[in-house]
This record gives C-alpha cells, sequence and structure tokens, in this order.
C-alpha cells in the first residue's frame, strides 16, 4: 500500500527543558518554539505525558490549562502564571 502524506517536512526548532517547584507540584517541561505554529510554543509536560500548542490566548481561556494538562485548579494556575512569563 502507497502512503499518501499530507506533509513531511524537516524543521529546526528552539526547545528549552525547563523544571521548577510550585506551592504543590513539580513541573518538568520541554517547550518548544518552531516556525509551524504561528507565533505559538509547543508545551510538553513530561511528568503527564501531555501537551498543547500554546499562546497568549489560550491561557486567556477559563479551563483551557486544566482540561489540556488534565490538573485540578490550583496547579494549573501555577502552570498558567509561569506561562505568561514565559509567552508574555
Amino acid at each position: 500500500m502507497e502512503r499518501f502524506f499530507l506533509y513531511d517536512d524537516l524543521e529546526e526548532t528552539q526547545t528549552r527543558f525547563v523544571s521548577f517547584m510550585g506551592e504543590n507540584q513539580r513541573y518538568d517541561l520541554a517547550i518548544m518554539q518552531s516556525g509551524r505554529f504561528y507565533g505559538k510554543l509547543l508545551v510538553l509536560d513530561m511528568q503527564y505525558s501531555r501537551f498543547a500548542i500554546l499562546g497568549s490566548d489560550d491561557l486567556d481561556e477559563p479551563g483551557y490549562i486544566e482540561a489540556v494538562y488534565n490538573r485540578p485548579p490550583e496547579e494549573a494556575q501555577e502552570l498558567r502564571e509561569y506561562l505568561y512569563e514565559l509567552i508574555g
């Protein structure tokens, strides 16, 4: 069977690995920046094997971080605050 590729691109990325302690939880993140995501970042939560493509508009969306990363509100808020600093 022949595969039908929609795309198969190789792209340079910048990856930042960050680990920090919040009030109740440790966060281990890989943050990738690429031209593919239109200015947004690919944020991987390495502890919980979850990821999202995020921009400041996503951080402003109520309940979005809680849902995407499957975190309780207090932990999601800590993560959101860090990402606001990063994304600006």
